[in-house]
């Protein structure tokens, strides 16, 4: 990256924050009659393009801005949007006076860096889920939002769904179901191994990859596609926890504990990459047990078919994709779009059904236009405690060692015993069990909740994990 670029942008950088610091309060969007908002998209993928339509569907927004490191998912959304100035390097995109708030639709690894850099420059920020590739490049974009004083919103979409406060309405305004005794959340989903090449993959020559790589480590791809599939790579992305656990997860923190529980007090997990042989890293069966000092909350998660070859996941209690809140008068049963109460004797007794539009991006853009935080249903201190679930029990998983029978059954209670047994069935339809070498376990982890660093046993391991090194030039700063 030229040097010209690299001193544009930190000087573009240091001129909003002088005007930050003029104007409390107010927005640097660049007003006009129509009180119109200009985003701007930091990658043109997949999911960038369906959030793409949906901020198009919100009165008086306009996607006035599009980057991308590889030119032809840049120059498709450029024919999908002409109006829209494109570019490849992120820090032209933030340092343009005509964008007031970036969509981050990147790579794990470039949310926090790039909302941090978003916000220096006095913009407003829309960021994808997971909020962080680890707990403490998390903390510091929460900080970055308040010292630079501005809107960032997590894409944790269903939190705007009306029927949440409907769920928690019921569940703890009018105890339908008594007392809330356990947790359980599930993400079960059948996904195909990403390959293994011998040799490294050859990047393409329309991609920058020095950006593409930006805070990770430089390390050869032995993978068959550059893009989607970084998320099983632990360099890049946070695996099925990351992807899809973060979803339930927060579910359950919003609906089961509603957000009284930032993060757990001790973590037990473990898991494996099992029958793929791929070049992937991260686990295709994982499953943890969080201490929170109240609930306790069990999660499995597994991409593998039920039977070889088979296109079905495992059975399991409740939704596949969802949680189970096991109550003193029955039990409780959430996922995107619908949920369901059941009496004791399983009786279904009452029906929730959700809202999937884009209420969730009209809000944020509320919040913008109001420059009022405290409106956002997915406000970036929410998202990094949901996103902390996440990268905890990663932390669980990376740290384990050998499967221990003991250890796992320190935890007394139905329903983790329940999962144990669950996942030891599922491995054997594979020919494999959880004391094969393939699966690891964590110690019980403790979390000093002050700190937010491990104590006591497997610790110094564990804490290891909770921070990356960064490449030069894109180091995610420590905000005070």
């Amino acid at each position: 990256m030229s040097q010209y670029t690299r001193r544009k942008f930190l000087g573009t950088t240091a001129a909003a924050m002088a005007v930050t610091s003029a104007l409390p309060g107010r927005s640097l969007r660049a007003a006009n009659a129509n009180e119109e908002i200009n985003l701007g998209f930091i990658s043109c993928g997949g999911r960038a393009g369906g959030l793409m339509g949906q901020f198009s569907k919100i009165d008086g927004v306009n996607i006035a801005g599009l980057c991308d490191v590889d030119e032809q998912r840049l120059g498709a959304a450029k024919k999908r949007y002409p109006k829209a100035q494109g570019w490849t390097d992120l820090r032209e995109l933030i340092s343009a006076p005509g964008i007031d708030a970036v969509v981050i639709a990147t790579c794990n690894h470039w949310h926090c860096l790039a909302a941090i850099w978003a916000m220096e420059a006095g913009k407003d920020v829309y960021v994808e889920k997971p909020l962080s590739h680890s707990q403490w490049e998390g903390r510091q974009t929460v900080a970055a939002a308040r010292k630079y004083d501005r809107i960032c919103q997590l894409g944790t979409q269903q939190r705007s769904d009306p029927m949440q406060a409907e769920i928690k309405e019921f569940l703890h305004g009018e105890k339908g179901l008594g007392e809330i005794k356990a947790a359980r959340v599930n993400r079960y989903g059948v996904r195909p191994p990403i390959g293994r090449r011998e040799t490294p993959l050859e990047i393409d020559k329309n991609v920058a990859y020095d950006l593409w790589l930006g805070p990770a480590a430089d390390e050869p791809i032995y993978r068959e596609k550059l893009h989607y599939d970084w998320h099983w790579d632990w360099n890049t992305g946070s695996g099925e926890m990351g992807n899809w656990g973060v979803h339930v997860l927060d579910d359950c923190r919003n609906n089961v504990f509603q957000d009284q529980v930032a993060l757990p007090r001790r973590v037990l997990g473990g898991g494996g990459r099992v029958v793929f042989n791929d070049a992937g890293e991260t686990p295709n069966v994982h499953f943890a047990y969080f201490d929170t000092g109240s609930i306790p909350v069990v999660i499995g998660l597994s991409n593998l078919p039920a039977q070889p070859g088979g296109k079905r996941s495992p059975a399991h209690p409740g939704p596949s994709s969802g949680y189970i809140a096991y109550c003193e008068g029955g039990h409780f049963e959430g996922q995107r779009g619908r949920a369901a109460a059941f009496d004791s004797d399983g009786k279904k007794i009452k029906e929730f059904r959700g809202n999937g539009d884009v209420k969730h991006q009209a809000n944020f853009i509320d919040a913008v236009r109001a420059h009022d935080r405290s409106i956002l249903n997915a406000e970036v201190e929410v998202g990094n405690d949901s996103t902390g679930w996440c990268n905890l029990a990663n932390v669980a998983f990376q740290a384990g060692e050998a499967f221990s029978r003991d250890t796992v059954h320190e935890v007394k209670l139905d329903q983790w015993e329940t999962l144990i047994d669950e996942m030891d069935q599922h491995l054997a339809a594979h020919d494999l069990k959880l004391d094969d070498q393939q699966i690891k376990l964590s110690p019980m982890l403790q979390l000093d909740s002050e700190t937010e660093q491990f104590v006591g046993e497997g610790s110094a391991k564990a804490n290891s994990l909770l921070k990356r090194e960064y490449r030069k030039g894109y180091e995610v700063p420590e905000i005070a």
